[in-house]
C-alpha cells in the first residue's frame, strides 16, 4: 500500500480511535488537536483503548509502547499535513466547518493526497465544492466505537475519482476494517438510512401501545440481532425466500409507519430533556452502575465478534 502517512483531524471519540487502529496497523500518525487539553484527552483514550486490547490479549505492553511511539500530537494545522499521503477529518458534524477546513487543506496537502472526511451523513460532493480537486474528496465513515464495529462506509462525491475510491478501500482493508463501497452518495448513506428505518418502526410500535420500550429492544436482541450478525436484510429474504418475504410485504408494507417528521415520541423525549444515557433518562434510566455494565456487555459481545472474524481469515 502506497499510504504510509496518516494525518487524523480530531481528538475525540472517533479521532483517537481511527489514530489507534491506524498505527496499530504500522502507520505513522498525525493527529492534529485545537489545543494541549485536546490532544491529551485523545492520547488519554488511546491508552484506554489499548489497555482493553491488552486485558483481552490482542497486544502486549511492547506493542503498545510501538503503537504510542507511532502517533504524534500537533497543535498546526498546515504542520500536521506536512508529510501526509492521507487525511482524515473527524470533526463536529458541521458542513461550515467541514468546508472551511477542507478549503484549507486544498490549499496546504499536495494534490496527490485523499481528503476524507468521517462524517455519517453530509454530502462529500458539498464538501467538495469548497475546494479546487474535489476528484479527491471521500467519505471514510466508521461507526462507534471504531475500535470494535469493523465497517467503514466509503462514499464518493460527485467529482470523486475512482482511484481514491480504491486508494481509501484498501486503506481501510489494510488497518484491519470492513469497507462498503457505496457506487454514489445518498443521504444518510447506507447504515443510517438503515437504522433510523428501523428506529422508526420500534419508536412507532411504541406509541401505538402495541409494546414497551424494551420489549420492542428484546425482539430486535433475541431474534433478528442475533441473525443480521451473519446475513443482512436481503441475504435474510433469499434464505427466507423471496416468495415469502414478498407475501407478508403485500399486506404489511401498507401498515408500516411511513413519517415523514421525526417521532412526536422522540422529540418529546428531546424536549424534556431526556436525552438518554448522557442526561441519565430517556426510554431507559441510566445511573453510573447500568451504563457501565451495558457498556460492558456490548464490549464483550463486540470483541467476541471481532474473534469470530479473525477467525474467518
Amino acid at each position: 500500500m502506497n499510504i504510509k502517512n496518516i494525518t487524523v483531524l480530531g481528538t475525540g471519540t472517533m479521532g483517537h480511535g481511527i489514530a489507534l487502529l491506524s498505527a496499530k496497523a504500522g502507520l505513522n500518525v498525525v493527529m492534529y488537536g485545537r489545543s494541549d487539553e485536546s490532544l491529551n484527552r485523545g492520547f488519554n483514550s488511546i491508552k484506554s483503548g489499548l489497555n482493553l486490547l491488552k486485558e483481552e490479549g490482542k497486544v502486549d505492553e511492547e506493542d503498545c509502547l510501538d503503537i504510542l511511539s507511532r502517533i504524534k500530537g500537533v497543535k498546526d494545522l498546515e504542520e500536521s499535513v506536512k508529510k501526509a499521503d492521507f487525511v482524515i477529518e473527524s470533526l463536529a458534524e458541521d458542513l461550515n466547518l467541514k468546508k472551511d477546513i477542507f478549503s484549507r487543506l486544498d490549499k496546504v496537502c499536495g494534490k496527490n493526497v485523499i481528503l476524507a472526511t468521517n462524517t455519517s451523513g453530509i454530502s462529500p460532493s458539498e464538501i467538495g465544492k469548497s475546494t479546487q480537486n474535489p476528484e479527491r474528496v471521500v467519505v471514510a465513515h466508521f461507526w462507534n466505537p471504531p475500535q470494535l464495529i469493523p465497517l467503514v462506509e466509503v462514499v464518493p462525491g460527485e467529482h470523486t475519482s475512482k482511484n481514491v475510491v480504491d486508494t481509501t478501500v484498501e486503506w481501510v482493508e489494510y488497518i484491519g476494517k470492513k469497507p462498503v463501497k457505496m457506487e454514489k452518495e445518498c443521504l444518510g448513506f447506507i447504515g443510517n438510512r438503515l437504522q433510523l428505518a428501523l428506529l422508526r418502526e420500534a419508536l412507532y410500535i411504541v406509541e401505538n401501545g402495541w409494546a414497551k420500550p424494551e420489549e420492542v429492544d428484546k425482539a430486535m436482541e433475541y431474534a433478528h440481532g442475533r441473525r443480521l450478525g451473519v446475513t443482512g436484510p436481503i441475504c435474510s429474504a433469499d434464505l427466507g425466500g423471496l416468495d415469502i418475504f414478498n407475501n407478508i410485504a403485500r399486506y404489511l408494507f401498507e401498515d408500516l409507519c411511513d413519517y415523514k417528521e421525526t417521532s412526536k415520541l422522540l422529540q418529546n423525549k428531546v424536549d424534556k430533556g431526556q436525552l438518554g444515557s448522557k442526561s441519565g433518562q430517556g426510554f431507559y434510566t441510566w445511573d453510573e452502575k447500568a451504563l457501565k455494565e451495558k457498556q460492558k456487555e456490548r464490549t464483550e459481545v463486540l470483541l467476541s465478534f471481532l474473534d469470530r472474524d479473525s477467525n474467518k481469515k
